[in-house]
C-alpha cells in the first residue's frame, strides 16, 4: 500500500530518459537564446588557473545573513595562506534601500583589509553574489530579484558590482578593486580545479542546488563583450528553475504540488524543490501527513501535532533516518519521531525509512539524469565534478547512489567526484586572480 503511495516518485528507465532529453532540450534553447526555463548565463570565465598566479587577492562572499571577506596568498596558482573574517548583516540593512547595505559591505572590507594592515596595497576583489543575476561581463552583474531574507528595491535591475565600487570610493581608505562578481557554483568549479585539472563541472548540493560547467566557446550565442579567441567559458546553468515553465510536470506528485505551496515563491524553482536541502525533508513530512490521514502510519498516536506544521521535518533528520537504512538499525528514526512525541512500533519505522529512502533516492536519481547529461555534453575523457553543500556532505547516501546512477545513465565514460569546500570564498579570490590575469594579458 504504502509502496502505490509513492509509486510515482520511482521513475522508470523511460521516465529517466524523458527528463534527459528534456534537460537536453532545455539547455539548446537556453544557450542559444531561445525561451527556456535554464538561464545558461555566461559567466565569462573563459579558462581556469594556469600556475602562473602570484600575489594577494580578496574574495566577498554574501549569500545570506552571515558574509565574508577572505584574504588568500598564491604561489603558482595554488594558495598557500589564508585569513577570513565573518560578519553579521542585521534585518534593518537587509530591507529599504540598498546603499546602507553596500555602505556597510564596503565598511567591513576595509575593516578587514585594514585589520590586515593592506589599506596601501591594491587588492583584486572576487564578488561572489549568491542571488540570481545577469552578467555583461565579469565583472558587470545585473540583480535580477532577490531572494532569501533580502529586499532592498532600489537595487534591482542594477549593476551589483558598481553599487560595490561606488560604497568603496565613497570610504576610499584602501586599493581594492573589485574586478570579478560570480555565484558559488562558478567558485566550487573553479576552487575544485586546484584540486583537480580533470574538473569541469561545480555542482552545489546545499539549501539550493545549482550546477555549471565548461562549454566550448563556439557553442555560446549570448556574448556580450568583445572575443579574444577563447576556447571555453565557464556556464552557469541556473538549475533550480529547472520546469519553471511547465517541462517537468509529467514528474510532479501531488506531495509536490502541496510542498510548492507551503514554500515562499510558489511555481518556481521547480527542480530545487525535488532535490535540495531547503525542500527534501518537506517532501518527506507531507507524505507522511498523508500516510497518517489514510491510517497506514502512527496508528493510535494522538500527539501528531508537531509532524503537521509545514517545515518541520528538516532535511537534516531525513539524514539521520537514512543513516539507519545503511546500519540495518532504527536507533536514529526513533530518535527522531520522538522529537515529534512520537513512540513507533515496527512497521511506522520501517514505513518512516521507507519514505525517506525513496524521497532521497529520487533527488540523487534526478542530479544524476543531467550530469549524466552534461559529461556527454563535454565529451572529454576523463572529467572530475567538483561538489560543494550541506545536503551532499551530510546525507550518508547521495554520494554513492549518484556514482552508481551516472554509470548506468552514460556507461564506460570516466568521471570523480570530488568534495571542493568554500567555493564561494576560495574560488571568488581565484577567479580575481584570473581576471587580474585576463585583464593584463589584454591591456
Amino acid at each position: 500500500q504504502i509502496e502505490n503511495y509513492t509509486a510515482k516518485m520511482r521513475f522508470s528507465a523511460a521516465t529517466a530518459r524523458k527528463i534527459q532529453d528534456v534537460f537536453i532540450s532545455e539547455m539548446n534553447k537556453g544557450i542559444h537564446l531561445q525561451s527556456s526555463s535554464l538561464q545558461m548565463e555566461n559567466t565569462y570565465i573563459p579558462e581556469l588557473l594556469d600556475g602562473t598566479e602570484e600575489g594577494l587577492y580578496l574574495a566577498l562572499d554574501l549569500g545570506g545573513t552571515n558574509f565574508r571577506v577572505l584574504l588568500l596568498e598564491l604561489a603558482h596558482g595554488a594558495p598557500i595562506r589564508q585569513e577570513v573574517k565573518r560578519y553579521y548583516i542585521g534585518s534593518e540593512l537587509r530591507v529599504g534601500s540598498a546603499i546602507p547595505l553596500f555602505d556597510y559591505l564596503a565598511e567591513c572590507v576595509s575593516d578587514f583589509v585594514i585589520a590586515q594592515g593592506l589599506q596601501d596595497v591594491e587588492l583584486p576583489l572576487g564578488f561572489t553574489f549568491s542571488f540570481p543575476m545577469i552578467q555583461h561581463s565579469l565583472d558587470v552583474g545585473i540583480l535580477v530579484t532577490w531572494t532569501k531574507t533580502f529586499n532592498c528595491p532600489d537595487s534591482v535591475n542594477k549593476d551589483i558590482v558598481k553599487l560595490l565600487r561606488e560604497a568603496l570610493d565613497r570610504r576610499a581608505d584602501t586599493k581594492v578593486k573589485v574586478v570579478a562578481v560570480l555565484n558559488d557554483t562558478t567558485g566550487t568549479l573553479v576552487q575544485g580545479s586546484t584540486l583537480d585539472h580533470n574538473v569541469a563541472i561545480g555542482l552545489i548540493l546545499g539549501t539550493g542546488s545549482n550546477a555549471c560547467y565548461l562549454e566550448r566557446a563556439d557553442r555560446v550565442e549570448h556574448w556580450e563583450t568583445e572575443r579574444h579567441g577563447e576556447r571555453e567559458v565557464i556556464i552557469d546553468i541556473e538549475w533550480g528553475a529547472f520546469g519553471d515553465n511547465g517541462v517537468l510536470d509529467f514528474i510532479k506528485t501531488d506531495f509536490d504540488r502541496e510542498n510548492d505551496a507551503n514554500s515562499l515563491i510558489v511555481n518556481s524553482f521547480t527542480f530545487e524543490k525535488y532535490i535540495a536541502g531547503k525542500y527534501l525533508g518537506e517532501v518527506v513530512r507531507v507524505i507522511l501527513v498523508r500516510l497518517i490521514k489514510e491510517g497506514l502510519l502512527f496508528v493510535g498516536e494522538t500527539v501528531l501535532n508537531g509532524l503537521l506544521i509545514p517545515g518541520n521535518l528538516t532535511t537534516d533528520l531525513v539524514s539521520h533516518i537514512e543513516q539507519d537504512s545503511i546500519d540495518g538499525g532504527n536507533s536514529n528514526t526513533k530518535e527522531v519521531l520522538k522529537k515529534f512525541g512520537i513512540i513507533p512500533d515496527e512497521d511506522d519505522i520501517n514505513i518512516v525509512q521507507y519514505v525517506c529512502e525513496v524521497a532521497s533516492n529520487r533527488a540523487a536519481l534526478l542530479v544524476s539524469i543531467c550530469l549524466a547529461s552534461l559529461l556527454d555534453r563535454i565529451d572529454k575523457e576523463q572529467v572530475t565534478i567538483a561538489v560543494d553543500g550541506s545536503l551532499y556532505k551530510h546525507h550518508p547516501r547521495l554520494e554513492n547512489w549518484i556514482k552508481q546512477y551516472i554509470s548506468l545513465l552514460t556507461p564506460g565514460r570516466q568521471f570523480k567526484l570530488i568534495h571542493a569546500e568554500d567555493g564561494s570564498g576560495k574560488g571568488a579570490a581565484l577567479i580575481a586572480a584570473i581576471a587580474q590575469r585576463l585583464q593584463k594579458r589584454l591591456q
